[in-house]
């Protein structure tokens, strides 16, 4: 009853090998239903001289259980029982040292029969490589045996099938998630995903729900338990009681595209602004709090340019308008939450740097405005990014200053900037110059070069992140206020600022942690 006068179509080893060998078989059973398996599948396991099942102690294997209807009753059984189950054991090399000495001791009785000539068939729930007990078997043998993976249905497919809900749709992107993943982590890739599937639940449960809960997608959550199997359990995962929660489990955060015929969800009414930062530049930039919330908000409103940054969504409307109404970009997204819309203002960089998180507050501070709920979701910030790119030229004490005098005279400007260049601070210098400033860039240089010498290293750092990006490293003395404009960010270095050129001509500039007494 073998299978080796047929080559397997996706065999790369199998004209390589004696022909006195047996084959090996990774078959995917799909989500539970026998009829769910595939005909490859079914055609396999009837052939096969050898079917291996994993199980846990008590014997009972859920993969056998699928394929009971396609074995013969001729067929050598090999029951691959898991020596543990939970992370506790007196194994020296722990947890893991157990279970690889049980992939170990499970490969070579398998290898004993497909050296004997017999084609082997591994059994797996779902599909073989996707978090199957299968690839610990693949690993360690398909280099030696000519070998097959039938793919079957993954509990992912099948819950989304259960659920009637799509996954994916348009240009959203799907994450897998284990939930044995810290807590923390959940969150972050939960908040960042458009929508995911969250595996392995069971004892997981309690950590998952508090992650869901703390990236605000609770509410979309849905819970599908046993998929194609008896004891199906579907449900709205806030209802869910952890006690009862199987292994055989997942978490869903369905496609967030809104359906032909609008979902009936419950809702407070209550309203909200978050002010997001999205770093310097595009989506590397983001942090996953920032693009969950990005992705939850009803309502974009921002300066049209950093609205374009931020990925469309269908269903959600975008107010875009132009730079100098900041405040009235504030109170409008604060009128919208009044009327009930999750609001999301997008501000550049990290919004509390020179950004719009301070007009909006400002506005919400009125008492018209106190009961809108109001957060601040920081990105990176334009002098952090720029740093990274020079080298570490914040490596030490550093002042932060604007040297626009559109919201504040130059008199201040200078006295900051004086102040700063006696304490011997790393400066960074934002709103350096714009079409209708383009005296401040010479005067804060001609200031700064009464404290500092020619020679001290600025980093002149444009679009970072962009697709125009320029870093230059030049000398105070040298500094050009013609080749700097408003999207360009001043590094100027203190007295211990080092500029130092370390090979192929590659300039770096850091700050030492230590300064001398």
């Amino acid at each position: 009853m073998t299978d080796r006068q047929r080559k397997p179509q996706n065999d790369r080893q199998g004209d390589l090998q004696d022909d006195s060998t047996g084959r090996l078989y990774g078959v995917g059973l799909g989500p539970g239903d026998p009829s769910l398996v595939t005909v490859r599948a079914a055609e396999l396991i009837g052939k096969a001289d050898v079917v291996a099942y994993h199980s846990a102690r008590h014997g009972r294997s859920i993969a056998r259980s699928i394929a009971e209807r396609y074995l013969t009753g001729g067929q050598i059984e090999e029951k691959l029982v898991y020596p543990i189950t939970v992370e506790t054991t007196d194994h020296p090399g722990g947890y893991r040292g157990a279970l690889d000495d049980f992939y170990e001791e499970a490969a070579a009785r398998l290898a004993a029969h497909l050296d004997a000539g017999r084609d082997v068939v591994v059994l797996a729930e779902g599909d073989p490589l996707f978090y199957g007990s299968y690839q610990h078997m693949h690993k360690r043998l398909a280099h030696r045996y000519p070998t097959e993976v039938v793919p079957g249905v993954t509990s992912v497919s099948a819950a989304a099938a259960r659920l009637g809900q799509p996954l994916t749709e348009a240009e959203e992107t799907l994450t897998v998630i284990p939930g044995t993943l810290p807590e923390e982590e959940l969150a972050a890739r939960i908040a960042a995903a458009d929508s995911a599937v969250i595996m392995k639940l069971g004892r997981t449960f309690p950590a998952v729900r508090r992650a869901l809960e703390r990236a605000g997608r609770l509410e979309d959550a849905q819970y599908v338990e046993r998929a194609f199997m008896e004891g199906e359990r579907i449900a709205p995962l806030a209802e869910i009681d952890g006690e009862t929660v199987p292994y055989f489990s997942v978490a869903v955060l369905p496609s967030k595209v809104a359906p032909l015929e609008p979902v009936v969800r419950t809702v407070d009414g209550t309203g909200s602004v978050t002010v997001v930062g999205t770093g310097p530049a595009g989506p590397l930039w983001l942090t996953p709090e920032a693009r969950g919330a990005l992705a939850e908000a009803t309502d974009l409103v921002g300066y049209t340019t950093y609205l374009a940054r931020v990925p469309e969504r269908p269903g959600q409307v975008r107010h875009g308008s132009d730079n100098k109404v900041e405040s009235e970009r504030a109170e409008f997204a604060l009128d919208l939450a009044r009327r009930g819309r999750r609001v999301c203002v997008v501000s550049s960089g990290d919004p509390g740097v020179f950004a719009m998180a301070t007009a909006v507050l400002e506005v919400a501070c009125e008492e018209a405005y106190r009961d809108v709920p109001v957060r601040v979701l920081p990105g990176m910030t334009a002098a952090h990014a720029a740093a990274s790119r020079a080298g570490a030229p914040l490596g030490h004490d550093y002042a932060v200053v604007s040297l626009s005098d559109r919201l504040k005279p130059w008199d201040a400007v200078a006295r900051r900037l004086r102040a700063a260049a006696e304490a011997d601070l790393v400066l960074a210098l934002y709103n350096p110059g714009s079409r209708s400033r383009t005296t401040q860039v010479g005067l804060a240089r001609d200031l700064l070069l009464e404290y500092r010498a020619p020679q001290t290293p600025v980093v002149m750092a444009r679009d970072v992140g962009g697709p125009t990006e320029r870093v230059r490293i030049v000398r105070l003395g040298e500094l050009d206020p013609a080749l700097v404009d408003m999207r360009t960010i001043l590094l100027i270095g203190s007295s211990q600022t080092q500029a130092v050129e370390r090979g192929a001509g590659v300039e770096v500039v850091w700050t030492p942690r230590r300064y001398p007494e």
